[in-house]
């Protein structure tokens, strides 16, 4: 049940490790990582990167913190000291804003003070702006004209290339044809593929099965997903 995957590849090309996984480009991100890379040469002093839950936010986030030495803060956590915190590093990640902002004051703040002194701004969320209830209405005017950089979902490519890692990362030895399977009938997130690798694994280790195509319809089915018909083959 174990063993390198020799015979998959990921087809993609990995980006350095920084602390983290690699980061897998295809078409549904590449625009956002070529923004993060083009830093500091942005047409505006901050950008917003939105998309799906681990889509790849908070990896790029810390691409972009490493080449800027920028501070970091949880949107929910800012305060008005974080204004300072912007002064002191010229720089600043400001994570997960649809998990709520902590001061609505502060984050205008930083806005005002990035575009008065040169400074940086990047945010992440999982929603745009424009769909999010703030409160102060200056601050969604200002939220609403930050240019907006989005991650889509992944494509079939990007999804069998996160699938092919994710079973690596647990050291399983998975065919091709059980990746596409997946990938061909599965939710297309990073989040539902990472869900349904450490499920296989988990049902694999408890029943000492292989993983074949037979359980991955299987976890399919238990998770909601249209698995199909027709699809049966021996669990060996």
């Amino acid at each position: 049940m174990t063993g390198t995957p020799a015979q998959l590849t990921f087809d993609l090309a990995p980006r350095p490790a920084l602390g983290a996984e690699d980061f897998l480009v295809s078409a549904a991100n590449e625009t956002a990582l070529h923004t993060i890379e083009r830093w500091p040469d942005w047409p505006h002093q901050a950008v917003v990167l939105c998309g799906p839950a681990q889509a790849g936010k908070t990896h790029l986030g810390q691409v972009w913190r490493l080449a800027s030495g920028a501070a970091q803060v949880a949107a929910v956590d800012l305060r008005d000291a974080d204004v300072a915190l912007l002064a002191s590093a010229k720089a600043l990640l400001v994570e997960n804003l649809e998990a709520g902002i902590g001061c609505e004051r502060a984050l205008f703040h930083l806005f005002n003070a990035a575009r008065e002194h040169g400074y940086s701004l990047l945010l992440t969320t999982q929603r745009p702006p424009a769909e999010m209830e703030i409160a102060l209405p200056d601050l969604g005017s200002r939220l609403r004209a930050v240019p907006l950089v989005a991650i889509a979902s992944p494509d079939e490519r990007l999804l069998k290339a996160v699938l092919i890692k994710h079973f690596s990362d647990r050291q399983l030895s998975v065919e091709p044809s059980v990746i596409n399977y997946l990938a061909l009938r599965m939710e297309r997130s990073m989040a539902m593929a990472g869900k349904v690798v450490a499920a296989m694994d988990g049902r694999a280790l408890a029943s000492h099965r292989k993983v074949t195509r037979v359980l991955a319809a299987e976890i399919l089915a238990e998770l909601g997903q249209p698995a199909g018909e027709g699809d049966g083959d021996g669990d060996g």
